[in-house]
């Protein structure tokens, strides 16, 4: 299927496309991130997200491309890659601040976490609470939930993160959360 096509179909909500296009780039995403220090569950999570900000765009129409959809779709994970270390080497300090200098903020930003989870909907709730408190995989939850593969509750958790994040931003200000 050429890059066309392919926004032609997305343009017209053919989900199959959602489909190629995940398999069709695959290996080489998760090979980018595999080589600059991520893990493959990581690299999954990263290319989940970078395909779906791009049919996002794309569906909205309001996508103008000018180099191939590998390109874009590629410079959305060297992006959303780059972010997660940045993340991961401040998560890195705080840790080593945190062991120097305890601080009693992390039990309340838990409570204010768990609270916001509680107000989400129960399969929001679920899927939130297996992976990051229950430290369960995208398989399992995707077993126990009765999903019909680990891509479906992928999509499911990232667009359960958001709504999570918007609740808590909508709810504390950053000083309250992040101070």
């Amino acid at each position: 299927m050429k890059d066309r096509e392919i926004l032609e179909r997305i343009g017209q909500g053919d989900e199959k496309t959602l489909d190629y296009l995940y398999q069709k780039y695959y290996r080489m995403m998760v090979k980018m991130v595999v080589e600059n220090s991520g893990t493959e569950e990581e690299a999954k999570d990263i290319y989940q997200e970078a395909v779906l900000a791009f049919w996002q765009k794309a569906a909205s129409r309001k996508l103008v491309l000018t180099s191939k959809i590998s390109t874009y779709i590629y410079s959305i994970c060297k992006n959303l890659w780059r972010k997660e270390l940045e993340k991961k080497k401040r998560h890195s300090h705080e840790e080593v601040d945190g062991a120097e200098y305890p601080t009693h903020d992390q039990e309340e930003r838990s409570r204010i976490v768990r609270e916001c989870v509680g107000e989400l909907g129960d399969v929001c709730k679920k899927i939130l609470t297996y992976y990051y408190f229950d430290g369960l995989s995208m398989t399992d939850i995707s077993k126990k939930l009765k999903f019909a593969n680990t891509d479906t509750t992928k999509t499911k958790k990232y667009k359960c993160k958001k709504k999570l994040d918007t609740l808590i931003k909508r709810k504390y200000s950053t000083m309250d959360f992040f101070d």
